[in-house]
């Protein structure tokens, strides 16, 4: 049985362990509110690098100043600020205190006195596009000096301290799980946000898509079936020609995609521009309605350019269907060519393409908006808001610039300006077909797994003199080189579905016959530049017998060339 003298040291120390033990709990408690204090601001900074991804991409500073704004309204935040890939400042604030450092490196969360420092990369497709830096306020020592002041006051004056310490403990854990609660819904909300930004962006770039490729299937298609009603041969030759073409912008309209998403790069060549924009001819009457005409003025003694051919096909094409746009009842749209020798303004010779419409123009205060990204003066669904800002980079990127001029009813002349080139046009020579018959005693096992496709790269085997075995995965030609079946190419395309695709195989059958060569085809830009970083011969899709039969040889060609 206790003594009576014995109760001042129990109710001292259990007064004490107590207090420890409370000022332990209040010393969890500042840690993990501290760490999800640093969680939540993190998030809060990872959700502003996503957002600032798409205007540091296009160098956009109106924009990321605008995102930074939209902070300024939260107490929570002393200072944000948003930086460029190169680590310079574009835009930001700080209320109090130490101004924003102009040069930002990424590190992990720091606590500077009463703020909590957060940097965050801006990344896009595994690209560094810049970074981001928040500095978000904490609770100050004063005010936690006074709580755990209380606390132990509390705990000497109250002999029901552990009842009251379990009932705040329970309120602050239920408001810890109100709080990562809340964290949760809105970066799911967040997220959703983005994802239904991503998916009307893609929308609108799919139905742009969807509309040209549409009228390039209607070529094919129509030509095809006209030539099964035909029995002229100059008239079945121009059917195919226009085929022909339709399925060679098809291709060119994917390598604008791919150059738009920074995936191919651009290749330039010395060109006469009057030619290739009189070659766009059929293509533009196809893409516009009937109650439009096409006319050209090409001012003589024109200059050569050097740009990459297909993309100015691709920036002419994207402003003429703006034209037909502007000009809902019809009308004409002018495309003109003319030399602009240097001046005091210019330091080189210039070389001008304009495409001039009588549509309605465009309002001075949007006029200096059409080149920016997803920008669109047309209706939800009529425009991606892409076109213009993809000829911009395009002609930025070959060196010259571009101008627009429009009044309100009278109509919008948009002129690209391109320098001058010193090279001379080449002169290609009459193209003669001497692949037929080239593979003779040659057979090739062809890995694809899609039939149609499959079926016609045999049968263009075949007419050029190539004996073809097919399987439909990389695994099922692995096993028949494995076994020694005599073959004296393979031919893969890369992606398959399987555990192997076809530069794995390409890998492994180098690996156990170095003396079988292996070309590789696909439509798929990463796949290409990854086949193409390891060496091996490549057929971008889609490919012509021509091309085929020259790849071919030259592979066969190569094993002999090393001995």
């Amino acid at each position: 049985m206790l003594r009576v003298a014995e109760t001042p040291a129990i109710g001292i120390s259990l007064a004490l362990g107590l207090l420890l033990a409370s000022l332990f709990l209040a010393f969890h408690n500042e840690n993990q509110a501290r760490a999800e204090k640093v969680r939540e601001v993190e998030v809060q900074a990872r959700v502003l690098a996503g957002s600032l991804a798409g205007p540091l991409a296009f160098d956009d500073d109106n924009a990321t100043r605008e995102y930074i704004d939209a902070l300024k309204a939260s107490p929570e935040f002393e200072a944000v600020g948003a930086y460029a890939a190169d680590g310079h400042l574009v835009a930001g604030f700080a209320r109090a205190g130490e101004p924003l450092p102009q040069v930002n490196r990424v590190q992990r969360p720091t606590l500077r006195g009463d703020e909590l420092i957060v940097t965050a990369t801006v990344e896009q497709g595994g690209a560094k596009l810049g970074s981001v830096y928040l500095g978000a306020a904490t609770e100050n020592w004063s005010r936690r000096a006074a709580r755990y002041l209380g606390i132990a006051i509390i705990i000497v004056m109250a002999c029901l301290l552990v009842a009251v310490l379990g009932a705040s403990y329970a309120s602050v854990s239920a408001a810890n799980r109100r709080l990562q609660a809340e964290i949760a819904g809105r970066r799911d909300v967040e997220e959703a946000l983005r994802q239904s930004q991503k998916m009307e962006a893609m929308g609108q770039l799919t139905g742009g898509v969807a509309h040209d490729f549409n009228n390039l299937l209607m070529v094919a298609s129509s030509g095809m079936e006209l030539l099964d009603r035909t029995t002229d041969p100059v008239r079945r030759d121009r059917l195919k020609d226009g085929i022909r073409q339709a399925i060679d912008r098809g291709a060119k309209l994917t390598q604008q995609l791919l150059t738009f998403a920074r995936r191919s790069p651009l290749t330039p060549e010395v060109i006469d521009v009057g030619a290739r924009l009189r070659g766009l001819e059929d293509l533009l009457e196809r893409s516009l309605r009937e109650d439009i005409t096409i006319a050209f003025d090409f001012s003589p003694g024109l200059w050569p350019i050097e740009v990459d051919a297909s993309q100015l096909d691709v920036a002419v094409l994207n402003i003429a269907i703006n034209a037909r746009d502007a000009m809902p009842d019809g009308g004409i749209i002018t495309i003109s060519a003319s030399n602009m020798p240097a001046s005091s303004e210019r330091e080189q010779d210039m070389v001008q393409v304009c495409v001039h419409d009588s549509g309605t123009g465009i309002a001075p205060d949007m006029l200096k908006k059409v080149f920016e990204p997803f920008f669109t003066t047309k209706g939800v669904g009529s425009g991606t808001g892409l076109g213009l800002s993809q000829v911009y980079g395009f002609v930025q990127a070959s060196g010259g610039n571009v101008r627009i001029d429009s009044e309100l009813g009278v109509g919008t002349s948009v002129a690209l300006l391109f320098p001058r080139s010193t090279h001379a046009v080449p002169v290609s020579p009459d193209k003669v077909v001497t692949v037929e018959g080239s593979g003779h005693d040659t057979t090739v096992l062809v890995a694809e797994d899609d039939d149609h496709v499959a079926e016609l790269v045999c049968e263009m085997l075949g007419e050029l003199g190539y004996a073809a075995h097919r399987v439909t995965n990389a695994t099922e030609a692995l096993l028949l080189v494995k076994d020694g079946t005599p073959f004296d190419l393979v031919l893969s395309d890369m992606i398959m579905p399987g555990k192997m695709n076809g530069l794995e195989l390409a890998r492994q059958v180098s690996k156990h016959r170095p003396d079988l060569p292996v070309v590789l085809m696909t439509g798929f830009s990463e796949a290409a530049a990854s086949a193409a970083a390891e060496g091996f011969p490549l057929l971008a899709k889609p490919y012509t017998m021509e091309s085929l039969g020259e790849t071919l040889r030259q592979a066969r060609l190569a094993p002999e060339a090393q001995d």
